[in-house]
């Protein structure tokens, strides 16, 4: 029989690793712009869900003006004092009127932005098929330095398919993450965001030869039966969370890929949970680095 004294100090281990844990997350928020960043109960939510992340790729940033992230981080960081909220977004992107922003937002006491470019920047390989017209929104792709975690170096690829092309779009970014190997010379990697990887957008024979899907050193972290959509009459893994590398994949705390339901934590109902996105945000954990956290008594 175990000691009450031991699994007191084992639970207490745990619950001290989970909460030294690097989370990441990707949201898909649904047109946020003006109106949603003047809607304070709206606003409300996303604070207490971006608050839960250290770094959160924002998808769907439809904002003309270029004031809503600034008015979302400065309310982030009046509501969590305890860190300091910074970001980085890219251009506006999309092939016609209908432009989108990705946004990553990340606590800076906690991660450096090492550097970043749009997919076209890169350096492609020889014999790849370097056709930037395949996405209509080109991945935005930055590199962190974190030195609380076990893996240190990594790169975020941050991809919002479009539906009718989602199959070719996430074949490309097999080309895109061969050239961050070239360009940045290193393999861990992680390609997350609303890929619509899922439902009628895709086919289950198509998908078995989309190369990021059929190689197996990439790792799909959230679960083809796994739900991220806000309306209960859908059941759909649109957004997914996919990494490569030994030291990327021995640095995910097990089992800490999942959606995160709002809907659920904040009781709220489905009108009310529609109005902050029709999409749960999908989040997993990096494992701390023990020994740098005790050195620096964090």
């Amino acid at each position: 029989m175990k000691s009450p004294l031991l699994v007191t100090c084992f639970v207490g281990l745990c619950m001290w690793h989970i909460a030294l844990s690097l989370k990441i997350c990707a949201f898909n928020v649904q047109s946020f712009g003006e109106a949603k960043a003047k809607n304070k109960k709206v606003m409300g939510i996303l604070i207490k869900i971006l608050a839960r992340c250290d770094l959160c790729l924002i998808q769907e940033v439809r904002d003309a003006k270029g004031e809503a992230i600034p008015t979302l981080v400065k309310d982030l960081n009046s509501f969590d004092k305890s860190h300091a909220y910074s970001y980085i977004e890219s251009m506006r992107l999309g092939k016609n009127t209908y432009k989108e922003q990705y946004v990553y937002i990340y606590k800076k006491d906690v991660l450096q932005v090492r550097e970043h470019c749009q997919y076209p920047e890169l350096e492609r390989g020889e014999g790849t098929n370097n056709d930037t017209e395949v996405f209509s929104r080109e991945p935005f792709i930055v590199r962190f330095h974190s030195p609380t975690t076990l893996v240190k170096d990594f790169v975020l690829v941050g991809q919002h398919t479009c539906p009718k092309t989602a199959m070719k779009e996430i074949d490309e970014l097999y080309t895109v993450f061969n050239g961050i190997c070239k360009k940045w010379k290193t393999e861990n990697v992680v390609i997350l965001g609303d890929l619509n990887a899922a439902c009628s957008y895709i086919t289950v024979r198509g998908f078995r030869a989309v190369r990021l899907r059929s190689d197996p050193k990439f790792r799909w972290l959230i679960r083809d039966e796994q739900d991220t959509t806000v309306r209960q009459k859908t059941h759909c893994a649109y957004d997914r969370i996919v990494i490569h590398g030994r030291e990327m994949i021995s640095g995910i705390v097990p089992d800490s890929a999942k959606p995160f339901n709002f809907k659920e934590e904040f009781h709220l109902t489905e009108d009310e949970a529609l109005e902050v996105s029709d999409h749960f945000p999908v989040e997993v954990d990096l494992k701390p680095n023990h020994r740098y956290l005790l050195r620096h008594e964090l």
